[in-house]
């Protein structure tokens, strides 16, 4: 049998999960084959849809934080780390990538050329390692209680 301690932790987890798997892994380049979608303007909506996301990880993050907090389960254990790899990957994103991308989505929706750039893969490769870090951090806050009779 498992327990939760925290169980807002574990929902806000998983809808994080849910929300980077439907917009970063899908969302993101399913838009360009919508018919009328040019590049520009599936930039401008990616921008308006990535900025949201990011909002909503805060959110995430501050509501697991916070519950963590108001249940008195302490959130700095070893099991627990794994939390922090996606805390840390969505400062990096927030301070540094976001802006990045967000650019030069700007320089191509004005016409100007754009040097090539590995900032995508960039993005990508920290939303895999994001999600596989939630979706074991999500595991951690199960916690086996061996069955009583």
């Amino acid at each position: 049998m498992s327990t939760v301690k925290v169980p807002i932790a574990v929902i806000c987890t998983f809808v994080w999960i849910g929300f980077v798997f439907a917009i970063s892994f899908m969302e993101a380049w399913l838009k360009f084959r919508a018919p009328g979608i040019t590049l520009p303007l599936g930039l401008g909506i990616g921008r308006i849809i990535f900025r949201a996301l990011n909002i909503v990880e805060w959110v995430m993050v501050l509501s697991i934080a916070a519950s963590f907090v108001l249940s008195k389960v302490p959130l700095f254990t070893l099991r627990k780390i794994t939390f922090f790899i996606p805390f840390l990957i969505l400062v990096i994103q927030t301070v540094w990538l976001l802006p990045q991308l967000d650019a030069r989505a700007e320089m191509h929706i004005q016409g100007e050329a754009v040097s090539p750039s590995f900032l995508h893969f960039y993005y990508v490769g920290l939303e895999i390692v994001k999600v596989f870090s939630l979706i074991w951090f999500g595991i951690t806050l199960f916690e086996h209680q061996p069955a009583t009779r």
